[in-house]
């Protein structure tokens, strides 16, 4: 753990009065003239002693033990005063979950962003707001979209139904026969004439909406993500891996997967322990018994994702704890566009503003300025400046500054929070027009980031498309 200033500052006077206070009681034990009390008095001046020589040598050890204790009692409500207390050592669990990308919700999410993708593609000043519905044997998009762009929409949602995997009517889906329904239309012409970057500089343009969004960053991984959370995200790429590269081919599209960690806490440090419990529940072939489904997700799933020296005697696995999932994707349970906001951002980590990422254009400050954050967060762990950040900034609608912004580096900083803020605000410029381009969001890159995570490109570790996740070299 770090231990900042304060806490060796004290640390140190703590140190330096028990270290006088051992001393003097051995002294007046067995020293028969004043020498020994000499030294020991030189020692608990160290500690802010001042000792009478005057009285005898018992004396003079009664007093300096009392005047010893006193200052280690003023030492330890300094240390409270100021924040500088030693903290206990606790234990704690925490767990994260993740869905596939032939979960119902996340189908969803994905045929959004793959509209989102197909305005950009043609047109980098489209306005989009696509909401997928999916359930048996239909998907259906609907919205507010405004774009120069000209497509196939039913051709680009089939097209990435197929990608998923769900290509017969036994998986769930069968992306040649369902219902394709359209109900979309353009946007609110207020909303527009208050957000268009058509004919405005990038620095006049204004938040798509009210809202306040977070970015958080912990250095327990390379990828500066909670553990919790990329390995439940890690685990379900490495379903859809071996399902789609043939390894496992009996796998079928849908799947959860969920992480608890046993972590160890001091202040605000923490340190992953233990791996608590894997639990994974994936769609299968009915021809796939249970006992070989849970050895080959032994084998060829958790083995290669979750570190062996966090796992002990003492850790759980639950594969398939329910038994049969045979029937999944929409044919299980309806989807919906922006149901899994925690699933796309910290596994329950840090704190999250509310608004969902897929469907949206970056004008939609509930993705664009949710993706800067974390790439303030992120650069502030890189830098070293903190082990753990959160940052929270707020908009509204048709104002291009944002109206607050706040940071808490949950006392791991190696500065204050205050002074960590005043970098963000020298580093990064957060009107809502500037952010998108400094991220380079203008563009179809967004059908990726709707499964496995929009933060901590786990999955996808080599994609520069995600801007966000290649620190920014601070000036400090």
């Amino acid at each position: 753990y770090y231990r900042p200033t304060s806490k060796m500052f004290a640390r140190n006077a703590r140190t330096a009065a028990a270290s006088g206070a051992r001393l003097l009681n051995t002294s007046a034990k067995t020293a028969s003239n004043n020498s020994a009390l000499v030294g020991a008095a030189a020692a608990a001046v160290v500690g802010g002693c001042v000792m009478a020589t005057e009285a005898s040598p018992a004396q003079n050890a009664s007093s300096l033990m009392s005047m010893l204790s006193s200052i280690n009692d003023k030492v330890s409500n300094i240390e409270k005063a100021i924040g500088a207390a030693e903290e206990p050592v606790e234990s704690f669990m925490f767990t994260s979950e993740s869905v596939n990308e032939g979960h119902p919700d996340k189908l969803a999410d994905q045929v959004s962003d793959t509209i989102v993708d197909a305005c950009f593609a043609q047109d980098a000043d489209s306005h989009v707001a696509c909401e997928t519905c999916t359930g048996t044997k239909f998907v259906m998009i609907f919205g507010e979209i405004t774009t120069n762009a000209v497509f196939d929409y039913e051709a680009k949602v089939r097209q990435t139904v197929k990608e998923i995997g769900f290509d017969a009517p036994e998986k769930g889906l069968d992306y040649k026969t369902f219902k394709f329904i359209n109900n979309i239309h353009a946007q609110s012409v207020e909303i527009n004439a208050s957000v268009s970057g058509r004919g405005q500089k990038p620095e006049e343009v204004g938040a798509g909406d009210q809202g306040h969004m977070f970015g958080y960053a912990s250095n327990e991984t390379p990828e500066l993500m909670p553990l919790t959370h990329s390995l439940a995200t890690g685990l379900g790429f490495q379903l859809t891996t071996v399902r789609k590269n043939g390894v496992l081919p009996l796998l079928r599209p849908d799947g959860k997967t969920q992480v608890t960690i046993e972590y160890e806490k001091k202040g605000g440090f923490i340190k992953p322990k233990r791996i608590h419990t894997v639990v994974i529940s994936t769609q299968h072939d009915p021809a796939y018994t249970q006992a070989k489904l849970k050895e080959d997700l032994m084998e060829y799933v958790i083995k290669p994702i979750v570190p062996a020296d966090l796992i002990d005697s003492n850790t759980i696995f639950h594969i398939n704890p329910s038994g049969l999932f045979t029937i999944g994707g929409p044919e299980g349970d309806g989807g919906l566009t922006g149901r899994k906001i925690i699933i796309d951002t910290y596994g329950g980590w840090g704190a999250h503003g509310g608004g969902a990422f897929s469907g949206k254009d970056p004008t939609k400050v509930d993705r664009s300025a949710a993706y800067y954050c974390r790439w303030i967060a992120k650069s502030l762990v890189a830098a070293g400046l903190a082990e753990r950040a959160l940052v929270q900034v707020s908009y509204a609608i048709g104002v291009a500054e944002p109206l607050s912004v706040f940071v808490d580096t949950y006392g791991t900083g190696v500065k204050s929070d205050a002074e960590i803020l005043s970098i963000i605000h020298d580093n990064f410029d957060m009107r809502a027009g500037m952010l998108v381009r400094e991220l380079d969001m203008l563009k179809p890159k967004y059908k990726k980031t709707a499964a496995y995570g929009h933060f901590g490109n786990c999955a996808r570790p080599a994609d520069s498309d995600f801007t966000w996740e290649i620190p920014k070299k601070l000036k400090y």
